[in-house]
Formats: C-alpha cells, sequence, structure tokens
C-alpha cells in the first residue's frame, strides 16, 4: 500500500503523521518512508536516534520501492494542482491531515476544491493536534465535515506533547517513558488499522 501524506499547510502534525503510520506499517511487513518535504524533517528526526524502518530523503525509483510492502510518502507543503494530481496518481490513498484551526480549514477547503475538480476521490482527512478537551466549536467542526460525507477517520490525534518529544530525541512515541506515550501510539496504530481496512477490496 503506497499513502501520500498531503496538506497546503504547515503544522499540522504531518511529519509526525508519516513517521508514526510508517512504524506502525512496518510491524505489519516491510515499510519504506519516503521524505519528499523539502525541509526533510522526518530524515533529521531518524538521524537523532533511529527508526525501525528504512528512510530515504529522496523519491525512490520503481525498483527501490518493489521489495516493500507498504510506502509512506511525505511530501513538501502546498502542492501545486498538477502536483497534486501527480501525487494522486502515484498512491493508493492520499491522507490529508489538518487541525481544527480556522486557517487550517480554510487551507483544507481549498485542497478538497481542489481534488474534486480534478476528480480525486481516494482520500481520506485526519483531524490532528485536537486538544484534550475540545471545545464545542471543534466539536462542531467534526460534525460539519461528517455531515458533509467527508471521508474522515475515525480516529483523530490528540494534541500531546510526548510527540514532540520523540521527534527531539529521534525516537518513535511509544519508545518513551511518558505517561500519555501509549495512548499516543495507540492512536496511530487505530488510523492505520483503518487505513489498510480501507485499502482491501
Amino acid at each position: 500500500m503506497i499513502i501520500t501524506i498531503a496538506s497546503l499547510k504547515g503544522g499540522v502534525g504531518k511529519t509526525t503523521t508519516a513517521v508514526h503510520l510508517s512504524a506502525y506499517l512496518q510491524h505489519q511487513a516491510d515499510t519504506l518512508l519516503i521524505d519528499a518535504a523539502p525541509n526533510h524533517s522526518a530524515t533529521g528526526w531518524g538521524k537523532r536516534g533511529s527508526f525501525p524502518f528504512d528512510v530515504v530523503d529522496e523519491w525512490s525509483s520503481p525498483g527501490d520501492r518493489r521489495h516493500y510492502a507498504h510506502v509512506v510518502i511525505d511530501t513538501q507543503l502546498r502542492p501545486k494542482p498538477d502536483e497534486l494530481l501527480a501525487l494522486a496518481e502515484s498512491c493508493d490513498l492520499l491522507l490529508l491531515p489538518t487541525t481544527l484551526d480556522v486557517l487550517a480549514l480554510d487551507a483544507l477547503v481549498i485542497l478538497l476544491e481542489n481534488l474534486k475538480a480534478l476528480g480525486i476521490t481516494h482520500y481520506q482527512l485526519l483531524l490532528t493536534l485536537v486538544p484534550s478537551k475540545p471545545s464545542r466549536d471543534a466539536e462542531q467542526i467534526k460534525t460539519i465535515l461528517t455531515n458533509a460525507q467527508l471521508p474522515l477517520c475515525t480516529t483523530s490525534i490528540r494534541h500531546l506533547s510526548v510527540f514532540q518529544k520523540a521527534a527531539q530525541t529521534g525516537v518513535l512515541v511509544y519508545d518513551l517513558k511518558e505517561p500519555k506515550a501509549l495512548e499516543a501510539w495507540d492512536s496511530y496504530q487505530q488510523v492505520g488499522q483503518e487505513l489498510l481496512l480501507r485499502s482491501q477490496p
């Protein structure tokens, strides 16, 4: 399965999602993370410690991917429509992380409009950095997205400091001996399970 993670806005947990989904998929079968973002955040994260999966910091050739059961691609921000089409054509699923703030949602609306104009339907939304105690506005936004029949992941990713600590130390969140570490990891396991189920015929 090839999962491409895309966003028009930074700060929505794109690289955190790429890294932890790769870790989950590696537990299922050999997985490659392609760090195609210009700042190579995932590569830098891994160099501070170690990952249980392979990472390349540029687009790999089809031959390089062949022996991997799963490939996760962390892309650059703000893909143009032609770039978005190329990303969509080269993956099984576009995963679109978004936070619940107004700027991220504005960017999401533009991205969804681009996807519709391009006829791209194989995408899934993932809510990230969700406050531990969501506001009424946040709950209303989640309801709006659900009622609009957008493909929204059942599990959301909470705003937990353990993700930042994991990135700083170059490990996966489950490697930390922190109170919320297992909860944080479990959320990405649930997302990974959902995406794998979606990919089944």
